[in-house]
């Protein structure tokens, strides 16, 4: 028996359905979602490559500041940890869920061409996370001097 184990997921993909976003009686947030991942082969009888789809559901915990984000189409990268849940369902009979904890999310860009936006971050479609009190005043800033205490002018500078 192995001393040491792994269980580590890293995924790259697109989200199939804007996420749901729950809160716990104790008031953390809960976001659930899935994320459909593309993988190619090649048909041993056509010689035709052929893309197949996994999906993956995705379970985000605290996740209230960037639920807004998380829209159908939007390119994600996630890490995270693998869980298999049980209970039982209505029939009385056992289900097993297996699902993603993410440990990190990181938004890659905005949802793909055909919902609408155009990448590279575009979230116009999304409301505005939540942002903080606003203070009553901005806070001062300092001014650096040019020289920044070093004293080199333009003229020591080589270009």
């Amino acid at each position: 028996m192995a001393s040491r184990s792994v269980n580590k997921v890293i995924l790259v993909g697109r989200l199939g359905k804007d996420a749901e976003s729950k809160f716990t009686p104790g008031g953390v947030s809960v976001a659930t979602f899935s994320v459909a991942t593309s993988w190619r082969s090649k048909d041993q009888q056509t010689g035709e490559w052929k893309e197949h789809t996994d999906w993956h559901n995705i379970v985000l915990w605290r996740s209230e500041n960037v639920v807004p984000y998380l829209l159908k189409g939007t390119q994600v990268y996630i890490e995270g940890r693998l869980q298999t849940r049980n209970y039982e369902n209505k029939e009385g009979r056992k289900v097993y869920v297996t699902e993603v904890v993410a440990d990190e999310l990181i938004l890659l860009g905005g949802r793909s061409q055909g919902e609408g936006g155009a990448g590279g971050g575009d979230y116009s479609q999304a409301p505005p996370p939540r942002s903080a009190p606003a203070r009553s005043s901005p806070p001062q800033q300092q001014q650096a001097p040019d020289d920044f205490g070093q004293g080199i002018g333009d003229d020591d500078v080589p270009f």
